[in-house]
């Protein structure tokens, strides 16, 4: 969410009359995040985000946008997209595609307690189970194919201890995924992303989930661990907070049961999702974009969260 693609009021004032919104009273650069350039966008209908995607082709759009209208259509609090007045909903901005969701209320919870990860946790469930009948379907473009793909470019840039670490995690994920054990994980949409940032509560009250940009098909069970790699986790250690961890995965659990193939892969899954994110956030680091607001993300954070997983194991999922 950085700004790569500059954008002005002006740059707007015409191009925003193909949509429902009026005149475009306001606009923001969000700097957090490195991926999408997206703003804040005041219109006389109402308060939107804008979102230019600086990666993403119009091909590979359909399976986000309409993710988001599928489970908003359900009830999931996420963003809602706003077609142009031919239905439109991706739209050409600056020759890149582009599209205006609605904006969520509420506040970033950086500080979690037990209540608000079983706040996630429930609504990550019912997201899940939502997204059962979402016809479209695209591969996780982070997943095992990437990650195998991705490491031989960093691996000459990095430490000798994080390239063992890296290596032998990368085999380690290789092997898993042609397990028995790997083959009967329930399967559907993932978010894939759902971190601190990317929800929004008002009090105790989760109001709404955001950035689906690197959804795609992949096991549940991943991305309960990409979240609880991030909600449950100190900061400064990488150690799971257990009371964290309980609160998330039983709110979980009471929406949709884990399965025993689950809990076999619980270990493995979180350590998938430290792999994912250490090894985007090293080749970010050591092979940067330009961008205006750009705010890249320490590596050492989630190579402390995978060592913690391999070290010490984790609280097991609910029976």
């Amino acid at each position: 969410m950085a700004v790569f693609t500059a954008v002005s009021l002006d740059d707007l004032s015409q191009w925003i009359k193909q949509f429902p919104l009026g005149r475009a009273l306001a606009l923001e650069g969000i700097s957090s995040g490195i991926d999408n350039s997206n703003f804040f966008l005041t219109c006389e209908r109402g308060e939107f985000v804008l979102t230019i995607f600086e990666n993403l082709g119009f091909e590979q759009l359909p399976f986000y946008v309409q993710l988001m209208r599928h489970l908003a259509e359900r009830g999931i609090p996420v963003p809602s997209p706003v077609p142009n007045g031919e239905g439109e909903l991706v739209v050409t901005l600056h020759d890149k595609p582009a599209i205006i969701v609605s904006r969520l209320s509420g506040a970033s919870q950086l500080d979690p307690q037990p209540v608000h990860c079983a706040e996630v946790g429930a609504m990550l469930a019912r997201m899940h189970l939502a997204g059962r009948d979402f016809t479209l379907s695209q591969p996780n473009l982070r997943g095992l194919d990437w990650i195998r793909a991705t490491a031989p470019t960093v691996l000459p840039l990095i430490s000798a201890p994080e390239s063992q670490l890296l290596q032998g995690e990368v085999a380690y994920q290789t092997d898993f995924a042609g397990s028995a054990t790997y083959a009967q994980l329930a399967r559907g949409p993932v978010h894939a992303d759902l971190f601190r940032n990317n929800v929004m509560f008002e009090g105790e009250r989760l109001t709404g989930c955001f950035d689906f940009y690197f959804a795609g098909v992949d096991t549940w069970l991943f991305d309960v661990a990409v979240t609880v790699n991030d909600w449950c986790v100190d900061l400064a250690s990488g150690r799971l907070v257990e009371p964290r961890v309980r609160a998330l995965l039983d709110a979980y659990h009471a929406v949709r049961p884990f399965t025993p193939d689950e809990r076999a892969a619980w270990l493995p899954m979180l350590r998938a999702g430290a792999l994912r994110f250490w090894l985007s956030r090293l080749y970010d680091l050591h092979i940067p974009r330009a961008a205006e607001l750009l705010t890249p993300h320490d590596p050492t954070h989630f190579e402390r969260i995978l060592r913690e997983r391999i070290e010490h194991g984790a609280p097991e999922l609910p029976p």
